[in-house]
Parts: structure tokens; C-alpha cells; sequence
């Protein structure tokens, strides 16, 4: 529905925090929203939580899969939905009272806008603002500035491929905005801080570093088209990598041949006085 905002709220065992997230929701000041919990198979007590909410407002609705990751639970949300504007959130963060308000009327001033999202906030273990880099696209591909929870339309959403279950480990947001953002797209920040990311201990955003290189491999892999134009430059810059590699390898085997010779070891053995007598003489000035 033209103006309707559908919340997409994956969960997978935050029951502790799930209260908080959805009561975020139902203080909004912009009331036409749905929010479609999306429970991936969560071994706690999650889905009590959210049929408690679903009974209480019925805007919310609740919908139960197997544990196959956050990117499913989003894409399984959004089908679900009906409203013009998409806002994922995650199960464990908070959305400002008038977050949805804003982004909407900005929609709705400059229809041109493909993405809207704020300044944000760490709470938890971590607190204070989340200083992220202004928007570029240029910079944006090598490393994603953009939070989960930003607004985009499901009109937009529909010609992408969705969240990609590939990226298990991470950075599915990333991936999808890559999916959903052109280059010469419009993205917008609100100057203000309406989101708050939760930092936990040992929670999903605590990649290893080798899933850290598996999933940003993964993000190439993804994204052919955005990141062929690289390739030449890469293949040059792998060229002279070994060229100078290569370089070494033969000034080092040079370098081992001369210190083989009778030449090179009696200079070395001639020097050796000289060298201690320049040091006895820095001791003593």
C-alpha cells in the first residue's frame, strides 16, 4: 500500500533483546507500518516473545523457518509483505521515534532517492556514535558504509535477487546494497542519530578473519559486473608483483654467489680490524 512501511525483523535466539527492538517499533510516530518477525529457528524463547507482540498490536506478524541465516529470513519477510517502503531491523537493534517518519516524507519530497538511512549510534559493549564515512559509491564498493536497517522501496527490491545466502558468515547487507545501488544512484543520510546498533560480546558482527576474507572474496565473486573494470589493473599490478619478485630472487642468488667466493670472505676478513677499531674509538669520544 502506497505510503506503508514493511518491517522485516529476522531473529535467531534474541529473545533477551527482541522486546526492546519491537518496542522501538511501536513507538513510532509515522503509524502506518506492518513488522513481520521472522523467527530462523531460534532455540529460545523467541516466538513467545513475538506472538505476545502480534496479540498485543496487529501490525505485527509472525513467521517461522528453519535456521538457514538472516539473508533467508529477510527474503522469506519481505514476501510477506504489502506495504511501498521495505525497513529491515535487525532482532537486537533500535530504531529512533521518528526514524520511519523521516525517511518516508524524504521519499516522498525527492521520489528520486533509491536509499534513506541516519547517523547511528553503538549501545551495549560498546557505546557512543558509530563514526561512519559519508556515502560514495567509489569507496562504498571496497567497503560498505551503510548500516542494515535503511529504507528502500520494494518496487527496487523486486529487481534485485534479494539477500544472498552465500554470505553466511556476514555482510549480506553489504551484498544486497550492492545489488540494489548503482552507481549513479541517489542515497541519502539523515543528519541525525535514529538508529542504535547493539555491540555484544562475541555477537554475529565478530566475523574471523578468515570468514572476514572468505565473504569479502564472496562479495566479488557476487558482483561481476561492478568489479570486472578492476581486473586489468589487478592483473598488471600481479604482473609487477612478480617482476619484482622475480628481480629478488635473482639479486639475492647473485648476491649468495659473491659471498661464496675467497674474494668477498677475505674482504670481510680485512675489514674486521678497522671495524673495531671504529668502534674502541665512538666508546672512547
Amino acid at each position: 500500500m502506497a505510503g506503508n512501511v514493511s518491517i522485516i525483523v529476522p531473529c535467531y535466539n534474541q529473545a533477551e533483546y527482541l522486546g526492546e527492538t519491537l518496542n522501538s517499533v511501536i513507538n513510532q510516530s509515522y503509524p502506518n507500518w506492518e513488522c513481520i518477525i521472522v523467527n530462523d529457528g531460534s532455540s529460545d524463547n523467541s516466538e513467545q516473545i513475538a506472538l505476545e507482540y502480534c496479540k498485543k498490536d496487529n501490525r505485527f506478524k509472525y513467521l517461522f523457518q528453519s535456521n538457514q541465516g538472516p539473508s533467508t529470513a529477510r527474503n522469506n519477510g519481505i514476501a510477506q509483505t504489502s506495504g511501498e517502503f521495505i525497513l529491515p531491523l535487525d532482532g537486537d537493534d533500535i530504531i529512533g521515534e521518528t526514524y520511519i517518519e523521516k525517511c518516508v516524507n524524504h521519499f516522498q519530497s525527492y521520489p528520486q532517492t533509491k536509499l534513506v538511512y541516519c547517523k547511528a549510534q553503538l549501545f551495549g559493549a560498546e557505546q557512543g556514535e558509530w563514526e561512519l564515512p559519508d556515502y560514495n559509491y567509489e569507496s562504498f564498493i571496497w567497503s560498505n558504509s551503510i548500516f542494515c536497517s535503511a529504507m528502500f522501496r520494494r518496487s527496487d527490491f523486486n529487481n534485485t535477487s534479494g539477500y544472498n545466502p552465500n554470505m553466511r558468515y556476514g555482510f549480506e547487507d553489504w551484498d544486497f546494497w550492492l545489488n540494489l545501488i548503482h552507481e549513479h544512484d541517489i542515497v541519502y543520510r539523515i543528519p541525525e542519530i535514529l538508529f542504535s546498533y547493539r555491540k555484544r560480546n562475541g555477537s554475529r558482527d565478530s566475523i574471523t578473519h578468515k570468514h572476514l576474507a572468505e565473504m569479502q572474496r564472496q562479495i566479488v565473486l557476487n558482483h561481476p559486473l561492478i568489479y570486472e573494470k578492476y581486473t586489468k589493473e589487478l592483473i598488471v599490478l600481479q604482473h609487477n608483483i612478480n617482476a619484482l619478485s622475480e628481480e629478488r630472487n635473482f639479486l639475492e642468488t647473485e648476491l649468495n654467489s659473491v659471498r661464496s667466493t675467497t674474494l668477498y670472505k677475505l674482504l670481510i676478513l680485512l675489514r674486521k680490524p678497522f671495524l673495531l677499531a671504529k668502534q674502541s674509538v665512538t666508546r672512547t669520544s
